[in-house]
This record gives C-alpha cells, structure tokens and sequence, in this order.
C-alpha cells in the first residue's frame, strides 16, 4: 500500500475540488503542496480553499509563515512527514495535493544533509541575494552551478543554488548526488489531472478576475501596508506584484490582469514540463474536463482496488 495519495497538476485544474471529494470518500486529510499557500494573509491570490471546502475534512500546511519569512522544500519535507504519520495514527489516509513538484520531489527523493554552516554567514548571504535583481541572480546560478540552474527557478530556488555553492564549495547537484539523505524516501500514489489546453487557459482567465472580484486588490494593499514588498518572499507569487505595480499606479488595473494571466499560463506550462518529466513511475493521468464528482470516483474505485 502506498504511503500517500497525492493529487496534483497544473494550476487551476481543479486539484482542490477532486482532493476534498476524495478525502470525504476515503476518510482522508488533506496535506497542501502549495508553496505559496503556506503564507498567512495570502488567501485570495494563492487560492487556498474556501471555509466550505475545508468543513468537515481536516487540512494541513497552510499558514505557516509570514510573506517575509522563507519556506523550501526541505522544510516542506520535515513537516509533511509528521502530518503524514500523524494522519495514518489516527486510522485515516493522506492526500496530498498542490502543484508544486519540488515539495514532492522532496518526500520521494529525500534532500541531502546540508553540512555545518554558520548561521550568521548564510543570513548575510541571503540578505544580499534578496537585493539582487532576478537576472543578477540567474547570471550568478549559472555560473556557479550550470546543471542545477539549467531549468527556469524562481527567485528562492536560485538563491539556494548560489548559497550552497559559496558556502559550501560544492554545488546542489553535487550535493544531491553524493550526501546521505536526512530520511527515507515515500512511496506515493500519484494522479494528474489534465486538461486541454484551451479548457486550461480559459480557466486561467476566469479563475484571475474571480481573485480580482474576492478583492485580491485589497489583499496586495493590506500587505504592502504591513511593510511587505516585491523583496518578500512570499510576494514572488504569481498575481502579487503584478497587483503591487497597479497599486502603486505604475499601471492599470486591466494591464495587471492581462500579466498575471499571461504569468499564469506560463507558470502552468512549466507544472506540466516537470509532472511529465519528474514524477515518479506509475501515475495516473485523469481527463479533469468533467464533474468533481466523475474525477473523484475515478480516484477512489483505482485507489480501493489497488489497496483492498
């Protein structure tokens, strides 16, 4: 039996919907693999579920930190282990579901055991890096460490590239390859719901002006109010700084609608890139085109029948 079901798939494929479904069917609890949801006062432009979609099915993993603080995938890991083991003590079963590929590869492919560093050191470290623009930043990965920084990261990822290397002497990939793992890998249970691509880009469009109608304006003004900026880590979520440019008047509002779609879709693309590529063997691709309930059926008589 696997250790985990996981839900995932490209954003705005209706993972939230079939994983709630699932979970009431099979007596689960949701674990979220979302790197942005993990943050406090980000709810409209992160999609985290709705209070009816969270009744009544227990979840784990959202709010966990402040947008200023930084969150990886090793954390991730740490902590979805417990909830994990946490979940089947109580005699029910985890689901995971999100988009964020890094935060499964963490669990399936355990991260290395980083050596001794001084934590004053790698503070300077990411103080600096956190002022850098996002080319500098890219430039430097590059350079230092040319496989790991090889596909598109964003601004964290990148960074992590560039610590490891100067603090280290060796790269991440290095790293990965040849230091022990900090635990054992899962054994998960993986479904990817897909969509053609029209019917994901037009839910890309409609899913963008429903955060702006729930008020995402507002939410980007509460917090550069509460002094979080573009330099936040949480504000590299996608929608937030296109909204912030808007409310400091740099641009319009349908301009910013028109980037966070555009920034949305491609951010879509490169989920799919890593799902076909990177996941582990044996998943199971699910046409998401039709009702909640269809999917979620699907998930379960294949889970039940494989687990009976």
């Amino acid at each position: 039996m696997a250790d985990v079901l996981v839900i995932t798939g490209p954003t705005a494929s209706g993972k939230t919907a079939v994983a709630v479904e699932v979970a009431r069917r099979l007596s689960g609890e949701i674990i979220s693999m979302d790197s942005r949801q993990v943050y406090r006062r980000m709810n409209i432009g992160t999609a985290k579920p709705t209070v009816a979609e969270r009744a009544g099915v227990p979840h784990h993993g959202f709010d966990l930190i402040d947008p200023g603080e930084r969150f990886n995938a090793g954390r991730f890991a740490g902590l979805a282990r417990k909830w994990i083991i946490d979940i089947r003590q109580r005699g029910r079963l985890p689901i995971m579901t999100g988009g964020t590929g890094f935060f499964l590869r963490a669990l399936t492919a355990p991260m290395f055991e980083e050596p001794p560093i001084d934590p004053a050191l790698k503070e300077s470290w990411k103080r600096y890096l956190a002022q850098l623009p996002q080319d500098d930043l890219v430039r430097w990965a590059r350079a230092l460490d040319p496989a790991s920084a090889a596909a598109r990261h964003d601004r964290q990822r990148l960074a992590r590239i560039i610590e490891i290397a100067m603090l280290t002497g060796r790269t991440l990939e290095w790293w990965q390859q040849t230091a022990p793992p900090v635990a054992s890998a899962i054994d998960p249970r993986v479904f990817v719901l897909d969509l053609p691509r029209d019917v994901l880009h037009s839910r890309i469009e409609a899913r963008v002006h429903a955060m702006i109608d729930a008020g995402l304006v507002a939410e980007v003004r509460a917090l550069l109010e509460s002094g979080y900026d573009e330099t936040a880590p949480g504000m590299n979520a996608t929608g937030y700084g296109e909204v912030l440019t808007h409310v400091r008047g740099e641009r319009s509002l349908d301009e910013a609608v028109t980037l966070i779609q555009s920034a949305t879709r491609q951010y879509a693309r490169r989920q799919l890139t890593w799902l076909r590529h990177q996941l582990p063997p044996g998943a199971t691709w699910i046409e998401a085109n039709a009702a909640v309930d269809d999917i979620a059926s699907c998930i379960v008589r294949t889970w039940s029948q494989e687990n009976s």
